[in-house]
């Protein structure tokens, strides 16, 4: 089979994409258990600076609201924002004196993007903490961080009137960040729940592992981590994620998440992610 990463960034694309030019898997495409390895690999070695990135987060604010905290890590790994202590010191403040708030900081953390995606972001973000009950620590089991999780999506997809940005990635990726912030909790997520998120690198990742014929069937929805989503599309994608995670006691399913979130990454500086 030849590369399917026609420019690769990383490790695991250039590991990827020699495997694939090996071959010795199923129709020619690469050897499924090599693969495994190599998102192992890639999705431990990113995780390790999450685990830091979230802990310092919290540790910075230790009387905040952890959910707005994990929301704020959220839209900086989602590439909305800026990573950066202050910014979660202005989320916080914003989410918790909503009537004081003052937007314009979001300006000093965009990225490409500008600021108007952050501030889309927490105008949904305000909006669904003031609807939605959420325990006042992060839950410490799974059931209870899907539970959780079930309560916020169920206002999403069912309010006709979604805020914008609350697509797959801002309407997930709070619940994701609060495995990172107990890693012990998520060494033991081997599947759903939690849902994790689907959209973005993640989907263009799901789509290289189907074409090299690792995967059984091609991820469901698109791209756009903004776009709209039906709650059928988050569980055929998490389904596949649980796939390739395959009962193996060796990683989690966040393990999974980010490695194939390294091999579908287009981030230049993706190289340097440890």
């Amino acid at each position: 089979m030849r590369a399917l990463i026609a420019k690769p960034l990383n490790d695991c694309h250039r590991e990827f994409n020699r495997l694939c030019e090996l071959g010795g898997g199923v129709g020619g495409g690469p050897a499924r258990g090599k693969v495994r390895d190599v998102l192992r690999t890639a999705g431990q070695r990113l995780n390790g600076m999450a685990y830091r990135e979230i802990a310092e987060h919290l540790a910075a604010y230790p009387t905040a609201n952890p959910w707005h905290v994990c929301f704020s890590v959220g839209l900086c790994w989602g590439h909305l924002a800026r990573l950066d202590v202050d910014f979660t010191g202005e989320v916080v403040g914003a989410l918790t004196d909503w009537k004081s708030a003052d937007l314009s900081f979001a300006r000093h953390f965009a990225l490409e993007r500008g600021p108007e995606p952050i501030q889309q972001s927490l105008i949904g973000a305000q909006n669904l903490f003031s609807r939605v009950k959420l325990p006042p620590n992060l839950p410490t089991s799974l059931v209870q961080l899907g539970r959780a999780q079930e309560r916020w999506l169920r206002l999403i997809l069912t309010d006709p009137d979604r805020p914008r940005y609350i697509g797959s990635w801002n309407a997930t990726a709070m619940f994701m960040i609060a495995l990172f912030a107990q890693p012990a909790l998520a060494a033991t997520c081997k599947e759903p729940p939690p849902i994790l998120p689907p959209g973005g690198p993640i989907f263009h990742g799901l789509k290289l592992l189907h074409e090299a014929r690792i995967l059984s069937q091609a991820p469901d929805g698109g791209s756009l981590d903004e776009a709209g989503f039906e709650p059928g599309v988050l569980s055929a994608n998490n389904g596949l994620l649980s796939e390739l995670q395959g009962g193996h006691s060796d990683w989690s399913l966040i393990d999974v998440h980010s490695g194939v979130y390294m091999l579908g990454t287009k981030h230049p500086l993706s190289g340097s992610w440890s």
